[in-house]
């Protein structure tokens, strides 16, 4: 088997400046492969740049629920006013060619002897969060393999179901261990929502079978530009300096 290292990115949202020191720091650390558990659009100024650096790399992706709302013309009556007027946004600055690419996009994928979803496996296409060991649970039903990356909440976490018991824990470096099954959330790229305004994402080596996270500053400035030149709402300016 080929000994591969995997930089797990998830939740860009369109921030290049973000997406580009994120990968220059995954391949700093030696990494090999880069895989996405989507939602690569939406939010920040730079959709179309942003799905360019994920073909260009080859990078293996799942589909999130802005890559979804972006690229179909449904209804935007769940989302909130600031996300519902972004994604409008972003559906106006995509081509024919990035929304063919985004609706090739699946729920889910199994790669690498890894797991990779949006929310959760149990009904990826409901985009479910998971906030608690509850909601972690009807999720763990449906993973086959011992490891399952996620995204959705911009919150770096890791699940770990051993037996019969779900235990939540803070983001560190773990080794998967065979028996037990992890449900890792792997940050956000582009929009941090953990108090901490540099990006996050997590390295898994099949060698080592070690999950680790890494945080990285990006000029937050050159992005906070790039959103208000295209006029998008001065709060989403705010997030990026805040991480939350």
């Amino acid at each position: 088997m080929i000994e591969k290292k995997y930089a797990v990115l998830g939740d860009i949202h369109g921030n290049i400046d973000a997406l580009n020191a994120v990968i220059d720091d995954a391949r700093n650390k030696g990494v090999t492969d880069f895989v996405s558990v989507g939602d690569i659009v939406g939010y920040n100024a730079c959709p179309v740049e942003c799905i360019k650096v994920f073909r260009d790399l080859g990078c293996i992706t799942v589909r999130g629920n802005h890559d979804h709302y972006c690229s179909y013309d449904e209804s935007l009556d769940d989302f909130q006013p600031l996300a519902a007027s972004v994604i409008a946004w972003t559906r106006r600055q995509l081509n024919e060619e990035c929304i063919k690419w985004l609706h090739d996009l699946p729920y889910s994928k199994s790669f690498g002897g890894f797991m990779l979803v949006h929310s959760t496996l149990d009904m990826p296409e409901n985009w479910g969060y998971v906030f608690d060991t509850l909601a972690a649970e009807a999720h763990f039903n449906y993973q086959t393999l011992s490891l399952c990356f996620h995204g959705h909440t911009h919150v770096p976490m890791i699940y770990k179901k051993e037996h019969d018991t779900i235990m939540r824990v803070e983001p560190c470096k773990v080794k998967v261990s065979f028996g037990p099954k992890y449900f890792i959330n792997v940050g956000s790229v582009g929009q941090p929502r953990n108090n901490d305004p540099r990006s996050t994402y997590a390295i898994y080596s099949t060698k080592t079978r070690e999950v680790e996270f890494a945080r990285v500053e990006y000029d937050v400035d050159s992005a906070i530009a790039r959103n208000r030149k295209a006029g998008l709402p001065d709060r989403l300016s705010l997030r990026l300096k805040l991480g939350r």
